[in-house]
């Protein structure tokens, strides 16, 4: 075996200092911890093996613990989320800038329905400066996630804004069963060095975790990322509660490689991982804490977050300015505050057993700065939009738990929402400010035939919120003329179906049918590097996971989903860049003698295009290999990304666009490449 490297070993780690003192107020997660702390302690092997039967309140629940993905070969971070069934996480640009999702149908662009959050802590941030509901996943560090716990569907009344697809908790490790260090070595000059080590602190748990990476990646303009991560979890048991507190940092900077034109591919003006513009890419900086208490009943957190981020990019080269080009920087900077409560009790009625919970948040964002400049060579010329933004929303909640039987368990629950904002834009028409409310009920039933056999219905309503900045806009700031403003919320509803089979300790699968109506679509419009509000929109669709250990050392496990996702159904137009079908496999080994395999299938369908589906993406299919050799206190560890040296794409999209000598603009497709073969190789010490 033959690996290629380049570049330098990081010299140093950012560090977050050692926290000496326990905080009185915190909180249990009000978004997916609850499932995730029912399962946490269950966890042996595999998280999927475990039984939710009973506990579960839809078929598409579920949670998954590290020996699920520990061995699963992961070319970048947001590809943890790949463990959820039907989801996909791609990359039209650089490796510092979020992933592209798609679940259920949706081309969730960088998040904007699916909610995810840190230990509780939300990371979707509105009204940003890329994308609505932007989701990056590049501050967390993998090798310290205990579980990912996940529901699909609005139909919990715990979670608000982003969930219509679905929500996700990456609950963090309070401790290592081992410390450990880790040097991974691969092509295209990659390298990553991670630490995590845990101890006895002033009665409690302190982790900490320490990521060093560079990368450039196959592309003939390099990646040149340099990204440099950490976090610190101190957590204690006072017995009558427990005590947590979080802390990360992060910060990363990179160069883009944006989506290119087939056409300059098929002429040979330009290689497959070309490039157009040598100016684009990014840095991003966040820093968060939070903390949690959690007695028998009540829960409490509260979290802080610094953000800031800036992107260069150009979708359409020479389109809008045939002279200085189309590149734009966009801008986001922020601070974040927020916290929630809830309080849970079981009772007793009429020989009915029952559990009520109640629960509120609050959320403040304070936008200082968020941008669209248009640029040459990263230097602005023309100011779009240079706005100030604050948001804040309040959300409250009842939940009902009904035990009516052995076998039978009601649910429902109601969610309130109100949102709040001002703008102060740099065009004094389109500052404004206002608010907006949103009630959302939901209602569920599940029904046990059998100790192997559970049946579930759902139904519930949700919503994602818009970027507040439409919602004051009247005059378009490009070509002053006159817009329709936006409403503040985008509300859904929708159903789920399913069952849940659990033959014996060994097997384990679940099917669901599901339904979901939109009052507003969000879709990508490349020519402006925007997201612009569109029709309401209706998805159908049918999801299948499966897993089997077949032997002490032998597991398989697969998901599939298929999906029809269409505006206005009577118009039947395709929804852009909507998903169809999904599936992904795989195969892990784990051997006596300390060698531990893994082979990933991960498989997405083509995608319309264009609202009359006449143009279409093509379909993507990668195998992944990943080996380890434990011996002692060593770890060797092989991964080998698209094994078959596919030539798919990650994305691609259909647009105009106007290359530098060309006269007129050119309806092309524009794609960003999946990465080729690769191989990366690391060496873990574990003390």
């Amino acid at each position: 075996m033959c690996v290629l490297m380049n570049g330098k070993i990081p010299s140093a780690l950012i560090g977050v200092a050692a926290l000496s003192c326990v905080i009185q107020s915190a909180i249990a997660d009000e978004q997916l911890k609850n499932i995730s702390e029912e399962y946490d302690e269950k966890i042996i092997v595999y998280g999927r093996a475990e039984k939710l039967i009973g506990t579960a309140k839809s078929a598409s629940d579920g949670v998954v613990g590290y020996d699920d993905f520990t061995t699963r070969p992961m070319l970048r971070v947001g590809e943890l989320v790949e463990v959820i069934p039907g989801m996909v996480a791609t990359q039209h640009s650089g490796s510092g800038k979020a992933n592209q999702y798609f679940l259920r149908g949706f081309n969730l662009d960088h998040g904007t329905d699916f909610l995810t959050s840190l230990d509780g802590m939300p990371i979707n941030l509105p009204s940003h400066g890329h994308g609505q509901g932007y989701l990056d996943l590049n501050f967390i560090i993998p090798e310290v996630v205990k579980t990912v716990a996940y529901r699909k569907g609005p139909y919990a009344s715990d979670v608000g804004d982003f969930s219509s697809a679905g929500s996700a908790n990456f609950n963090i490790y309070n401790r290592l069963d081992k410390n450990f260090a880790e040097l991974a070595v691969g092509e295209g000059g990659y390298y990553r060095f991670v630490t995590a080590n845990s101890f006895d602190y002033q009665g409690g748990d302190l982790l900490f975790a320490a990521e060093g990476q560079l990368n450039n990646g196959p592309w003939v303009l390099d990646d040149d990322l340099k990204k440099y991560n950490s976090m610190i979890k101190f957590s204690r048991d006072h017995g009558y509660l427990n005590a947590e507190i979080l802390a990360t940092a992060y910060h990363s900077k990179w160069n883009s490689t944006d989506q290119i034109p087939s056409r300059a591919v098929r002429s040979g003006a330009l290689d497959r991982f070309g490039f157009i513009d040598d100016d684009l890419g990014g840095n991003t900086t966040r820093f968060s804490l939070s903390g949690k208490v959690k007695t028998e009943n009540l829960n409490v957190q509260v979290y802080g977050q610094y953000y800031d981020f800036n992107l260069f990019s150009n979708f359409t080269y020479f389109l809008d300015d045939p002279a200085r080009g189309d590149e734009f920087e966009q801008v986001d900077n922020r601070s974040i505050w927020g916290g929630n409560v809830s309080y849970q009790e079981d009772a007793d009625l009429d020989k009915l057993d029952l559990v009520w919970k109640i629960g509120s948040s609050v959320r403040y964002d304070r936008i200082s700065e968020v941008g669209l400049h248009k640029t040459e060579s990263r230097i602005r010329h023309l100011s779009i939009r240079d706005d100030s933004v604050n948001e804040l929303s309040l959300g409250a909640y009842a939940d009902l738990a009904l035990y009516l039987n052995d076998n039978l368990r009601l649910n429902g629950g109601v969610r309130v929402d109100r949102f709040s904002y001002s703008v102060d834009a740099i065009r004094a028409v389109n500052s404004g400010s206002g608010n907006e409310a949103a009630i959302s009920p939901k209602i569920s039933a599940a029904y046990r035939i059998s100790d192997k056999v559970e049946t579930y219905v759902n139904y519930g309503h949700g919503f994602h919120s818009n970027d507040v900045r439409g919602a004051a806009t009247t005059i378009d700031p490009l070509s002053g003329m006159p817009v329709t403003s936006v409403p503040i919320i985008s509300k859904s509803r929708g159903g789920e179906i399913g069952i849940r089979i659990e033959p014996n300790e060994d097997i384990n699968f679940s099917l669901a049918g599901f339904w979901l109506d939109l009052d507003s679509e969000l879709v990508f419009v490349g020519d402006a590097g925007t997201t612009e509000v569109n029709d309401g929109s209706r998805r159908y669709g049918v999801e299948f996971a499966g897993f089997w250990q077949a032997n002490d050392w032998l597991a398989f496990d697969v998901t599939a989903a298929s999906t029809d996702a269409k505006f206005n159904l009577e118009n039947d137009r395709y929804i852009p860049g909507s998903i169809r079908a999904v599936i992904g496999a795989g195969s892990t080994v784990t051997l006596e003698n300390g060698l531990t395999g893994s082979v990933r299938v991960r498989h997405f369908g083509s995608a319309p295009l264009i609202e009359d589906g006449s143009v279409r993406s093509k379909a993507t299919t990668l195998v992944n290999l990943g080996l380890a050799y434990e011996f002692d206190a060593f770890t060797i560890d092989l991964d080998i990304f698209n094994i078959f040296n596919s030539k798919a794409n990650d994305i691609t999209y259909y647009y105009a666009s106007q290359l530098q000598g060309e006269a007129i603009p050119v309806d092309d497709l524009h794609y960003h490449p999946v990465e080729p073969f690769t191989v990366r190789l690391g060496l873990k010490i574990k003390y």
